[in-house]
């Protein structure tokens, strides 16, 4: 232990004293060799959903004292899904701040506080709720900017669990991404990773805009790796922009939110078939990255969309209609291909549940359709 700490020093050292250029870190490097010591940079951690969004909260109610959170159980209880573990007693009862059960009036709240100068952060216990305060959402928030003739900013995020979770039936696992994409006004962001619950998180209490905030209730659990990158109080997503996930030269798979861990695991049975499959994760709804999947079909002239909400008018079917009308389409070789839940109110009985959502099998399948495999 002396021996590695004299070693530790003796680098400190040569780090402090060596001038810049290749040539100064020469002896660095041969003392680092003669030691046996090697320095790498700090690897990626695992962080789960929860956490990268209980971490984007802690960060911006520390960083900007604007910032507020309000919604039914988030202080005391600490979050119906221990999102805001921690934030009432690090921030007390003015920055955390349990409502009554009406999702109209405390979704009213936060737009008036926003309108008022505050960045509120608005939670519903899940968004299937929001239909309740639909009219705070849509004519409060999304359209005073522009009725204002953008003297009015409503810098307010609504975020919370969405679309399917499990064994919670009709009334409690529509995918509202469609919903709140179709209006302008509104930003729309639907993450998959930690770095992307973080990240995007951040971006939208940042935002002078209405952001909408689509998380998903069975990702809250999953650990993802965390970049040294995402760790750091500045990292942020931009909204707006997609992300390759994977790679690919036969395929383009599009997917946001849950789906796009179903298409990377599509995408690794494929590759046993020598089908090599490229992801991409939307991240954001609205604004949507057309140019990003415009690129990818480009190169590998096929398309298969992949969400988890009712096939009309869904986000797939936007992003179809986007590639027909744009520059990609004279790259098809073969017409694109949807993969939704099903067209039907989600059933209770699990088998029945099972199969109204997009499962790998699902995906596999349409990737072998629209290659004629």
């Amino acid at each position: 232990m002396a021996a590695a700490a004299a070693a530790l020093r003796h680098l400190a050292l040569g780090a402090r004293l060596a001038p810049h250029g290749s040539g100064a870190r020469a002896p660095l490097q041969r003392l680092q060799q003669r030691r046996g010591l090697r320095l790498s940079a700090p690897a990626a951690i695992q962080v789960t959903v929860r956490d990268a969004l209980n971490q984007a909260l802690d960060e911006e109610l520390e960083r900007d004292e604007r910032v507020f959170l309000l919604g039914e159980e988030v202080a005391q209880y600490d979050g119906a899904y221990k999102i805001s573990r921690g934030l009432w007693k690090k921030y007390g009862d003015k920055r955390v701040i349990d409502t009554p059960i009406s999702e109209m009036g405390f979704a009213g709240i936060a737009v008036g506080a926003a309108m008022a100068g505050l960045r509120p952060v608005c939670e519903f216990m899940t968004f299937n709720f929001s239909m309740q305060a639909i009219d705070q959402v849509i004519n409060s928030a999304a359209k005073t900017c522009y009725m204002s003739a953008g003297s009015i900013a409503v810098p307010v995020v609504f975020r919370g669990p969405n679309g399917a979770s499990a064994g919670v039936a009709a009334q409690h696992s529509q995918c509202f991404a469609a919903w709140y994409g179709h209006c302008p006004g509104l930003k729309v962001v639907s993450p998959w990773s930690s770095e992307d619950a973080k990240g995007l998180l951040k971006a939208s209490i940042r935002d002078d805009n209405p952001v909408v905030v689509l998380e998903n209730e069975l990702l809250y659990g999953v650990p993802f790796e965390m970049s040294e990158q995402a760790q750091s109080k500045e990292f942020v997503v931009p909204i707006g922009k997609a992300k390759i996930e994977k790679q690919g030269t036969h395929v383009t798979l599009v997917a946001h939110s849950r789906p796009v861990g179903h298409c990377l695991e599509a995408a690794a049975v494929l590759s046993k078939e020598g089908v090599e499959c490229e992801v991409i994760n939307l991240r954001t709804i609205r604004p949507l990255d057309i140019e990003t999947v415009e690129a990818s079909v480009v190169k590998t002239n096929h398309l298969v969309t992949v969400e988890g909400g009712w096939p009309q008018f869904g986000v797939g079917a936007e992003i179809c209609a986007r590639i027909m009308e744009g520059p990609a389409f004279n790259y098809l070789d073969a017409p694109a291909v949807r993969v939704t839940g099903a067209d039907v109110p989600m059933p209770y009985a699990k088998i029945l549940e099972d199969n109204s959502m997009p499962q790998v099998k699902d995906i596999v399948f349409a990737v072998k359709k629209t290659l004629n495999i």
